[in-house]
Formats: C-alpha cells, structure tokens, sequence
C-alpha cells in the first residue's frame, strides 16, 4: 500500500500555494482587520443582528472571483460545470493542507469560504434537480447571485429530523396544484442573504419515518415567510436564522428530486462533506500543535527555553502523534469513498468525523494552554479556531450521533454484519 501523497495532488498543492502567494495574501494584507484581533468585530454587523457585513462578504466574494478566474474554486465539481471531478481523496488533502496554514483569506473558518469551494447544494441541485431548476440555479449558485439555504432544524427537532413538525399540504383551490408550507425552522442556514431556501417539511406518512418527508426550493421573498431574528453564536458573525412559514405558497416546480424522498438529499452528500470537514480539523490542529511548538522553544521562563519542560513536551507529543492516526484513517476513508465503497465504510466516515472534531478542540486549548496569557487573547487565532470548530461537535450530525453509528457497525445493529 502507498501511503505518499499522489504526485498530481502534490502538484496541484504547489499550484495552489503559489495562487494564493500572488493573488491572496496581498489582498488579505489590504484588509487586515478582519484577520487579526479585530476580526470579529470587524466581521460583523452588531446593529443589524449580528449578520456579516458587506465588506467582509464584498471581500470573500473577491476571493472567490480570483479563485474561479484561475481555476481553483470548481476544482471539486464535475468537467461539465467547469471543474477538475477533484477525487474526494484530493479534497481531504487539499483541505488539510489549506487549515494547516491557519487563519486567512485562502481558506476562512467563518462561513467556511475557501479558494477551493465545497458546493454540497451545487452538487445536489446538478444531480437531483429538473432540467429547469439546474439551468436556473446551478451556475448562479456558484458565482453568488442565487444562495440557498439549508432549513431542515427546527425548535424541537435536531438530530431527529425524521420527527420535523413543518407540513406542506397540496391546495388545489387556485389554478394550478399549489403545495401550502406552515411551520419553523432553527438555525437555518444562509439566511442573512439567501435568495432561496430549501425546507424540508413532511408532505405525507408519520412521524419517525424518512419516507414522507419532501425537499422544497422556497423563495425567500415569499408571502408568508419571515425570518424572526438571527441566533447569535459562539462564533459570530452569523448567519442561522429563526425562519417561520406561514401559508407559504409554492408549485409542483419547487420540489427538488422527488415528493416525499426529501431525507434522501439531506443524507446524500453527508459523507463527503463530513470526511472533508475531518479533514479541515487534521490541518487546523497540525496548525495549533506546530505554533505551540515554535513558542515552546522560543519562550524563555527560569531561564531556560520552555520546550525543555515534559509538562510542555508530552501533551504537544500525544497530541501529534494523535493527529498522525486521524490523517491516515481521513485519508484511508476518502480513498474508499472515490471507489464507491460508501456503506463500506460509512462508519470509517463517523470515526473520522467525530474524532477529528474532538482533536482540533482539544489542540486549539492545548495550543492556549502553551501559550499562557498571550494564547488566551484575541492577539492569537486559537480561541477562533476552537469557537469554530467546536460548532461540529454538534452540527452536521453530532459526535454522539456518529459514535452510535459507529456502535451500531461495531456490535452488528446495522450494516453488512447485521
């Protein structure tokens, strides 16, 4: 087994580290506050409910204009929408490597913008739309004029979307068969400038059952829909909205893929997205763990360099060497995933995920630990780091939901040894 990282992967790196030499890092130079102790406050919006502001979403857009111009954003889409079909083992990679260079422009931990883009709703659309719905959004998608968002949460409901409370019912009172949406949705996604967003609301069978449940592309600027007020979270700004619906009229037309298999697209590109995100907190804490190291053996403290203590060494060494065995099961898992082994390893996925979850946290405060007072200030990027990556503990299905799949492989519940 060959455990080097692929010579066209490694390639491309190079390819990417430079695009982002000439063309990024002077333009994050230009707008340093929103990078250094200040980009928090400089991020976001505090009078109008905490969402971003429109420079730092001008800025981000500007990114992406660069990294589409030279070929990078779409470089995990299909040819036919102008990308490379990066393999899901090339995006491990590349996402690794991007959150090992720690905070910046190339690859923001905010809203997860990157000069390689991550398009789960492109790709769902482009797969799973009608002819009209993919000519209509797809392109717009990726360029930034439409953005979807993704409301499937709701007050009571979580990881149990299967319970949903949100109805849409058939009215055919009107001309035409219009379909009536009435419920509320919890930190749904994208809502602060989302043109459209996809509600997931129960069209038929009882609750508990996937079946049942349909997938709609609601324009935001319908009657009836309103967004109440944004939740303001550990990391801010935000863009999770409290959305109700009441009444809200939608056609046939606004169902994406098919009546009643709306779990079936919320669960389709979960294990790409998820081995990614794995892969993103391997790089954030190499990241953590190397800059604790170079302090380490910088600072000075009873004379002598703080490296020298074991109490500074073995937490860093365990942690390093625990992030040696989460990249290799990251990579190992992406590399199933390009052969189509998905329920092969569906619980390799949740290992990863979980896992590597947990070790960014734990590096992020090991990493403030190390640097004492300094460490603790917004003067260092490791608070940033834990605040964002500490949200998919519970995201995205939390730790304790994939540990009880992993359980579920383990003692044969579910999978091929049930």
């Amino acid at each position: 087994m060959d455990f080097e990282i692929p010579d066209e992967i490694a390639s491309y790196l190079d390819e990417l580290d430079a695009f982002i030499e000439a063309e990024i890092a002077p333009l994050e130079r230009e707008h340093m506050q929103f990078f250094d102790h200040r980009r928090e406050w400089a991020r976001t919006n505090w009078e109008e409910d905490g969402v971003p502001t429109a420079e730092w979403e001008a800025l981000l857009a500007e990114m992406r204009r660069r990294a589409d111009a030279a070929g990078h954003l779409r470089f995990g889409l299909p040819v036919e929408l102008g990308g490379r079909n990066g393999s899901n083992l090339a995006m491990a990679i590349i996402r690794e490597h991007l959150a090992a260079k720690g905070l910046g422009l190339h690859n923001d931990l905010q809203n997860e913008s990157s000069v390689v883009g991550n398009f789960p709703m492109v790709q769902m659309v482009h797969k799973f739309g009608t002819e009209a719905q993919r000519a209509e959004y797809v392109e717009a998608m990726i360029t930034g004029e439409h953005r979807v968002g993704f409301g499937l949460t709701e007050p009571n409901h979580g990881s149990d979307a299967t319970y949903l409370e949100t109805t849409a019912r058939r009215d055919g009172s009107r001309s035409g068969s219009d379909w009536v949406i009435n419920g509320t949705k919890r930190f749904n996604t994208g809502l602060h400038s989302a043109t459209l967003d996809l509600i997931f609301a129960r069209t038929s069978g009882q609750p508990g059952e996937a079946r049942g449940i349909t997938a709609f592309l609601v324009p935001t600027g319908s009657e009836g829909f309103r967004v109440e007020h944004m939740w303001w979270t550990f990391n801010m700004p935000t863009d999770h909205a409290e959305v109700t619906l009441r009444d809200v009229r939608v056609p046939d037309e606004a169902i994406l893929h098919v009546e009643g298999e709306g779990m079936m697209l919320a669960q389709h590109f979960v294990h790409e997205n998820r081995i990614r995100q794995a892969a993103s907190g391997v790089g954030a804490a190499q990241y953590c763990i190397d800059e604790s190291v170079a302090y380490a053996k910088e600072r000075v403290t009873w004379g002598k360099p703080l490296a020298t203590n074991q109490a500074i060494q073995f937490p860093l060494a365990e942690l390093h060497t625990e992030t040696e065995m989460v990249r290799g099961l990251v990579r190992k898992t992406a590399w199933h995933l390009d052969r189509q082994d998905h329920m092969a390893v569906t619980d390799h996925v949740s290992m990863a995920n979980y896992r590597a979850n947990r070790l960014v946290c734990e590096a992020a405060d090991l990493a403030i630990q190390v640097h004492g007072g300094i460490g603790y200030s917004r003067h260092k990027p490791f608070e940033h780091i834990y605040r964002h990556h500490r949200r998919y503990r519970i995201t995205e299905g939390s730790e304790e939901i994939q540990i009880r799949k992993v359980a579920g492989h383990l003692f044969g519940f579910v999978g091929r040894g049930r």
